[in-house]
């Protein structure tokens, strides 16, 4: 396969130049086979391109794109289980969904990513009892590093292992997820939550809807609670002091309303609720750095509170911070295995260099209450004090999917050493 140049690459923000030399396009299966059994260095599958981190970098990069079935969705109403393409995004497969009285349980904060791009990093929405995306995964086909086709199905004891897979152990090809009935949700954001009222109300703000977002910069007070909730269900009309905005916002101080989803508790359907940013207009700011780090549940306010002193460094690069919790899980290399956890997102502005030296100076802050990183979010490469539980597994599962170690990149060597062989 002839493969073009990509000189100029960069993610969806512009905040990360990929290193690759390389860009291919196959539009079948054995296309990818051939260029993967074929491979002289290292392979990463392009996404949607929503990584502010290098692990979807690599000496060459698969476009899926072209593949024959890319862009296919199949339902099984029966099973509760849709197959969707490698290029297929949240907002294609809700669409479908919603057309069959079929939904998913848990949606990110954007729609414009795509399914298989997304599990790979354990990207996720909020909510208790709601896992990471993820979690929804029931199968998986892949094309593996010597180049064979390979399927995983629910029960095969290596489907926890893959379902996170870091790119590190084939490409994906098709996923498989859990979907149920459909549902509407509205969605409600209070104003001015003192940090107070949070801590004496913690569990009660995070559990007011299905899904909890709290923005804020490190100010006096929170900015924001965006609540996303049962229709039917009454909502009150103060939340611990917060009071009900009377018109639409954007989580990005400054940013167009528009673009994001429908509030003042307008009844809705689940995939124009969960995210916060509406599909066909600018996600988020459009040009930013994204960092993530993961505290036990319990510890999200106490982490508040020990960044609290780093304010004006923050604010200096900030646009806008978030904490929400996310259910415990047991994928093997998800940031939530085995800890209900708090999310720590930050949205920066568009300064690698000022925003690396912050991003050291909050995980120092941090590293006393053991934070993990998101996999596919800007953290320094010394933050991985936490080493996943099950880390000799999916070095052993990719040992056995990618003997070769085609997959195995530049960053899964500097931030799991472990696990890249």
């Amino acid at each position: 396969m002839i493969a073009e140049t990509s000189p100029g690459l960069v993610n969806w923000s512009g905040s990360h130049h990929y290193q690759a030399s390389e860009l291919y396009r196959p539009e079948t299966v054995e296309e990818v086979q051939s260029l993967v059994a074929g491979a002289r260095g290292t392979l990463q599958v392009l996404g949607t391109r929503h990584t502010f981190s290098a692990v979807g970098d690599a000496d060459g990069l698969i476009s899926l794109e072209r593949l024959r079935g890319a862009h296919a969705i199949g339902i099984d109403a029966a099973a509760g289980t849709a197959t969707v393409g490698p290029a297929v995004t949240y907002a294609e497969l809700a669409a479908a969904l919603n057309e069959q009285g079929l939904a998913l349980e848990n949606l990110a904060s954007l729609p414009h990513i795509s399914v298989a791009g997304a599990i790979a990093t354990a990207t996720h929405g909020s909510g208790t009892g709601l896992g990471n995306l993820a979690t929804a995964v029931r199968g998986l086909q892949l094309v593996t590093g010597e180049g064979d086709t390979l399927t995983l199905e629910q029960g095969d004891p290596r489907l926890p292992g893959a379902a996170v897979h870091l790119g590190a152990l084939g490409v994906l090809t098709a996923v498989t997820v859990a979907v149920g009935p459909y549902y509407e949700l509205r969605q409600d954001v209070y104003l001015g939550l003192e940090w107070d009222a949070l801590a004496a109300h913690y569990e009660d703000v995070m559990t007011a809807g299905r899904s909890v977002s709290v923005f804020h910069d490190f100010g006096e007070r929170a900015r924001e609670v965006w609540v996303k909730g049962d229709p039917d269900r009454e909502v009150p009309r103060d939340l611990y002091g917060a009071v009900p905005a009377d018109a639409p916002r954007n989580p990005v101080p400054g940013g167009p309303p528009e673009n994001s989803t429908a509030q003042l508790g307008a009844r809705g359907p689940w995939s124009e609720r969960l995210p916060h940013f509406r599909s066909g207009f600018t996600p988020s700011s459009g040009e930013e750095i994204q960092s993530e780090w993961f505290v036990a549940r319990a510890d999200g306010l106490a982490a508040i509170q020990a960044l609290r002193p780093l304010a004006p460094q923050i604010q200096e690069v900030l646009q806008i911070a978030e904490l929400r919790v996310i259910a415990a899980d047991e994928l093997w290399m998800s940031p939530q295995h085995g800890r209900e956890s708090a999310a720590l997102h930050f949205t920066w502005r568009l300064e690698p260099e000022a925003v690396g030296r912050v991003c050291a100076d909050v995980e120092r802050a941090l590293a006393p209450l053991s934070p993990r990183p998101h996999w596919g979010k800007l953290s320094t490469p010394g933050a991985l004090a936490w080493t996943p539980q099950r880390l000799g597994d999916f070095a052993a599962l990719r040992a056995e999917l990618d003997p070769a170690g085609r997959f195995a990149n530049r960053w899964l060597h500097e931030r799991l050493p472990d696990a890249a062989g």
